[in-house]
């Protein structure tokens, strides 16, 4: 056993590990503005087998991101002892996350502040174990694994096993393209595909860049060069221009993938929200046998001049169409610095608010009391009767 717990429900059982007042007494939950006694808890684990520094993360990273999810609970650490007290319910899921956190670490797990949080919500929801459901990884990369960091991520990378064709839709930094190419990757070590079509259409993001030197090659390479960076982080760099050059993998723009039926391939369509509807049903039927694809985009950020997009449409057009699935991703699954997912956030309750105000002034009477032009005067509307003159117009001369 690596971890022991003990569990009281007196708050004086022990100081050791406990915080104390100015006089060196322990304090009662009710001198520290806590719980009843009835409600208040307090557990003991002990840690053995695992560096306190890989579980508390540096300068106690995870150990913040502990308290402020549990906020009813204070935490108190000392050598490889874990002490948590406060409100008995808070305390209790606390101390399950705390032993799911040390079994992820003991997995070979690196652990995130994100680790943290989805572990809370998994404990929260009843959805299952963090430790089984967070620590199996896609792919291990030079001593990184590749695994969903979240229960969105989760949901998304097991959607992806069990379709054949998956769209992941949300925002910038939820990992729709990282996992996709990671789960292309394992398909392609597994043998299960013979070659990796990675694709995304060559858009321009708003800005004109003009006349592009070199070959053909050469002036689409800056629009994939997302893919050709995440390909390199994933496997070995020496090998990849080699599958390359024998179209084991294939980076191509979206103009390459019409006439073509793949066969056997893992296809990624990255930025797929700057796809028109035409582009999206022409990549689409290209699917062949014993192929997988995966779609991925931001429908809030769409580059094309006309802004009809190929991803908006599609979700309506197959939304319940069998062996197809639709992943949702939000700023709850954002993975990379903590103030993407409140950007996003913002962004997305600006446009809200922008899309109300345009609605409100297009139509000033959704809400019913505006009432017609002659209403808001303070007139009665007068019907519109015929005139009462005989119709004099001529039929004929």
């Amino acid at each position: 056993m690596f971890w022991a717990a003990h569990s009281t429900k007196d708050p004086l059982a022990s100081s050791d590990s406990f915080p104390v007042d100015a006089t060196g007494q322990v304090p009662t939950p009710s001198a520290t503005g806590g719980t009843d006694a009835a409600d208040f808890d307090r557990v003991e684990i002990s840690v053995d087998g695992v560096a306190m520094v890989r579980l508390l993360g540096p300068q106690d990273r995870l150990l913040g991101t502990l308290e402020r999810t549990y906020p009813g609970v204070q935490v108190h650490v000392r050598g490889n002892e874990v002490t948590l007290s406060g409100d008995a319910a808070q305390v209790q899921a606390a101390r399950r996350l705390v032993e799911e956190l040390v079994e992820m670490v003991r997995n070979g797990a690196d652990l995130a502040p994100s680790d943290v949080e989805t572990g809370a919500q998994i404990i929260d929801t009843n959805a299952g174990s963090p430790a089984e459901m967070l620590s199996q990884a896609i792919l291990t990369s030079r001593g990184k694994s590749i695994r969903p960091k979240t229960l969105g991520q989760k949901n998304y990378v097991d959607a992806i096993d069990e379709n054949t064709i998956v769209f992941g839709i949300g925002p910038a930094g939820t990992g729709k393209t990282y996992l996709a190419m990671a789960k292309a990757v394992q398909a392609l070590q597994r043998k299960e595909v013979e070659r990796i079509i990675l694709t995304r259409p060559a858009v321009e993001a708003g800005e004109r860049l003009g006349f592009l030197p070199g070959t053909l090659t050469d002036k689409i390479d800056p629009y994939l060069r997302p893919l050709y960076d995440a390909l390199n982080e994933m496997m070995d760099p020496e090998i990849v221009p080699k599958l390359l050059a024998s179209g084991t993998v294939e980076v191509a723009p979206l103009a390459y993938m019409r006439g073509r039926t793949l066969n056997n391939a893992f296809i990624v369509l990255d930025e797929a929200q700057n796809t028109t509807p035409e582009q999206m049903k022409m990549f689409l039927t290209r699917l062949g046998f014993g192929s997988q694809m995966v779609i991925t985009g931001d429908v809030t950020q769409v580059d094309l001049p006309n802004g009809a997009s190929g991803l908006q449409l599609v979700t309506r057009v197959l939304d319940d169409m069998e062996d197809i699935h639709f992943a949702r991703l939000t700023s709850a699954d954002v993975v990379r610095h903590t103030l993407v997912g409140r950007i996003v956030d913002a962004y997305t309750k600006f446009d809200a608010e922008r899309q109300v105000a345009r609605f409100e002034k297009h139509n000033p009477d959704s809400d019913g009391t505006s009432g017609n032009r002659a209403e808001r005067r303070g007139h009665a509307p007068q019907d519109n009767q015929r005139s009462a003159r005989p119709d004099n117009k001529r039929w004929g001369r």
